[in-house]
């Protein structure tokens, strides 16, 4: 049996190799000239396809009608859509006249799953990642997928829209220059309560999420740890027909749902204000700290460091602890 010619046992061997690499390696090749040597390097060191996008796009809390034209548009135009859950997803898809190759992204598979997306962004695919309503990954998964898409430097472009917790904030009537997102508290009491007083005094708005059927007893801990008296907007089926906003202390608000017949039903957002301490309070706390600090530092280092334990101002510190000073020797 004659031996082979060069070329054919350099393209084997350039084949063997080539298949060995990972799909998104393989996917194009690249012949720019014909020579059996570099027909050789150039299958085994292919131009790699450029990767597709990953698009999070926000879809409706509700109102169908709140779809964006654009967020419609990538999902048209996108290879694969990644849903939480499959069959709602079809749905709003039937809805917007379209037909897409669907496949499941939840809490229980994500881990499993980004691998899978990850080759399909690498061969080139577009992918739009939804979740049930609204933004993706408020309070929803996506996570470890854009964690993967950023360790990769894949493409990844947001298509804004409907999110539950800034539609709240926006007509909560509370001070929008500072919040937080807390998303949901833990479903145990204890824990909820552990985790409301962590909350009690930070001076942020702050906005949850919680199950209507938890609400009654998310309130009644925040009766319990956080006061009956503190500010509070809670918005039910926000964006819908029966949308229903509640506004005033915790302790009303709790009296409200609690005499709403529909109160028990539809999706929760709270919206609580930040606390507020009074200014006396803040300033018999300076002052009691100052008598403790000017006992063994300077002046300038106790009213600094009274600033920093009380978040008073620097100069307000400095200007009491001069005038305790003066009374100190006055006294003296």
């Amino acid at each position: 049996m004659g031996s082979q010619p060069a070329s054919n046992t350099m393209s084997k061997a350039a084949g063997i190799l080539r298949n060995s690499m990972p799909i998104f390696v393989r996917r194009r090749l690249v012949i720019i000239e014909c020579s059996p040597v570099t027909r050789f390097y150039q299958e085994l060191y292919p131009l790699i396809t450029d990767p597709g996008t990953l698009y999070v796009v926000a879809t409706p809390i509700g109102n169908l009608d709140d779809m964006s034209a654009r967020a419609r548009e990538v999902l048209a135009m996108a290879d694969t859509v990644a849903a939480e859950d499959t069959r709602r997803a079809a749905q709003l898809l039937t809805h917007l006249g379209l037909r897409k190759k669907l496949i499941s992204l939840h809490e229980h598979n994500e881990k499993n799953r980004v691998g899978q997306i990850m080759d399909a962004l690498t061969n080139g695919e577009n992918v739009a990642l939804i979740s049930d309503a609204g933004t993706p990954l408020i309070s929803d998964p996506g996570y470890r997928l854009l964690a993967a898409a950023r360790q990769h430097n894949l493409p990844v472009c947001p298509v804004p829209g409907s999110c539950a917790a800034i539609a709240a904030l926006s007509i909560a009537g509370l001070p929008t220059d500072r919040f937080r997102f807390e998303g949901f508290l833990p479903p145990k009491s204890a824990a909820r309560r552990k985790k409301l007083e962590a909350l009690r005094t930070v001076p942020e708005t702050v906005i949850l999420y919680e199950a209507v059927h938890r609400i009654q007893d998310l309130l009644m801990d925040m009766e319990t740890v956080i006061g009956p008296d503190r500010s509070i907007t809670v918005a039910r089926e926000l964006t819908k027909r029966f949308e229903t906003i509640y506004r005033g202390s915790i302790a009303e608000v709790r009296t409200q749902l609690e005499s709403d017949a529909s109160g028990g039903k539809g999706e929760i957002t709270l919206v609580l204000a930040g606390f507020d301490e009074p200014e006396d309070l803040r300033q018999q706390e300076l002052e009691r700290v100052l008598a403790i600090l000017l006992d063994q530092l300077s002046t300038r280092q106790a009213a600094g460091l009274a600033a920093k334990i009380t978040g008073t101002r620097r100069g307000d510190a400095y200007a009491l602890a001069l005038k305790y000073r003066d009374s100190q020797s006055g006294t003296a």
